[in-house]
């Protein structure tokens, strides 16, 4: 069995990333981890690109969040994703955004996630082979990646 699928990816806050009152805003959090996502799927190898040609692609079905602090403009962020659970349906995704200039914890997520054919829209159980090469809660092992953007 393979190691859990980890990444941690960086962004920089920007103007547009905030609000009228100079904090990050809700859709900017979610933007980042949908980037850290998205790659962490390219690790599996999962090419978005291939998998909208196939017909099929993995949907988010249920997204927690909780916001603990805010980031401002300029801060530098990390983006931590892992790779949860695999069943035979659906498969979970963790992230934490953590500000590295002072270790503050600035939101925990977790997002469920299935694959579903894009012209029935109906949920496809996944890959044998996700299940085996991840198992249960992302299988043991240091496959780990780090990629870094926006810096």
């Amino acid at each position: 069995m393979s190691g859990p699928v980890t990444l941690i990816t960086r962004e920089e806050v920007m103007f547009f990333d905030t609000d009228a009152g100079g904090l990050v805003h809700n859709l900017a959090y979610l933007r980042f981890i949908e980037t850290c996502r998205t790659r962490m799927a390219g690790l599996m190898g999962m090419s978005m690109r291939d998998m909208v040609a196939a017909g099929e692609a993995p949907v988010v079905v249920r997204t927690e969040i909780d916001y603990r602090r805010s980031a401002v403009l300029s801060d530098h962020l990390e983006i931590r994703g892992v790779l949860g659970l695999v069943e035979r349906a659906r498969f979970w995704c963790h992230f934490e955004i953590v500000r590295p200039s002072d270790g503050a914890l600035l939101i925990t997520c977790r997002q469920v996630l299935a694959l579903v054919n894009l012209k029935t829209g109906r949920p496809l159980r996944l890959p044998a082979q996700w299940r085996e090469k991840y198992g249960n809660n992302g299988g043991s092992g240091d496959s780990t990646a780090t990629s870094s953007t926006g810096e």
